[in-house]
């Protein structure tokens, strides 16, 4: 926010980076959001640059996808003023994220999956019979792993796109970014929609079934909301939001928790019950 070239040099370096491209991407979002269409548009053309060098070489066009895709995302916001739209929006992005990768790194893909599916082997033959049996590892497919990272890319496209967010609250409207993300709620068409096409994929197949999750993303960052304005109310602190965190990330039967959740409130609105003359207080994490 001091200048141009300071915006710019944090977005180059990002992207020029496997590791930290979230942060250019995050700072894409800050300026979007904060200085216009242009000025983040501007900014996405010279990020670009170093993400392509990256796709050129290794033939991995997931920086790219980013940049675009968080660029997108803050857009969305900016113009509806519309956090839960911006959010939908990344369900779009990542079968688009998907079809690019299909398209345009399919050799990468295959040499990707050949890698893995030979690492999934070697590991059966080091295991006890018993045991590689009881296993039984499946092989990727290269549409399993377009989907795995066209998700995990919407994914952090999306961490950005709040982190940017969070950024712009903490200089220009303390505290306003909790109160908007715990206040994060989907239309009952969104959410049954989702709902009904992640059981579809799941019942088509494992080809399809990867693509399940990128479908309930929108109702797992609901979820987070939903858990921290339960914290708020209720007056947990971090070492209760920190439990759910790691109870969401080792427990596979809690992402499904999460999303039920998520469903249920669409139509019962838990924030509106807890929102009475003797409910928790305005501050919270």
């Amino acid at each position: 926010m001091r200048g141009r070239w300071q915006a710019l040099a944090v977005a180059v370096l990002g992207s020029g980076s496997l590791l930290f491209g979230w942060i250019s991407a995050a700072a894409i979002s800050l300026v979007t959001l904060r200085k216009g269409i242009a000025a983040g548009g501007w900014l996405v053309l010279w990020a670009l640059l170093p993400a392509g060098i990256i796709a050129l070489m290794t033939g991995d066009t997931g920086s790219v996808l980013l940049m675009l895709g968080v660029y997108v995302l803050a857009v969305v916001l900016r113009e509806s003023v519309n956090l839960s739209l911006a959010i939908l929006a990344s369900l779009p992005l990542a079968i688009v994220g998907g079809f690019v990768l299909t398209t345009l790194n399919g050799v990468f893909l295959e040499e990707l999956v050949a890698t893995f599916n030979q690492a999934l082997a070697q590991l059966e033959r080091d295991l006890q019979p018993e045991a590689a049996q009881e296993l039984a590892f499946s092989s990727l497919t290269v549409s399993q792993v377009a989907a795995l990272l066209a998700t995990g890319n919407a994914v952090i496209a999306v961490m950005s796109l709040l982190l940017g967010r969070f950024w712009q609250a903490a200089l220009y409207n303390p505290g306003g970014f909790g109160a908007e993300f715990r206040a994060l709620r989907l239309p009952q068409v969104a959410v049954v929609g989702m709902v009904g096409l992640a059981s579809l994929l799941w019942w088509l197949g494992p080809d399809w079934m990867v693509w399940s999750a990128a479908v309930v993303m929108p109702l797992t960052v609901v979820g987070f909301a939903l858990v921290h304005a339960y914290a708020v109310h209720t007056g947990k602190g971090a070492t209760w939001l920190t439990l759910m965190y790691m109870l969401w990330i080792v427990l596979d039967p809690a992402k499904w928790v999460w999303v039920g959740c998520v469903v249920v409130d669409a139509f019962v609105d838990f924030r509106a019950r807890w929102a009475s003359p003797s409910g928790g207080g305005s501050n919270g994490i």
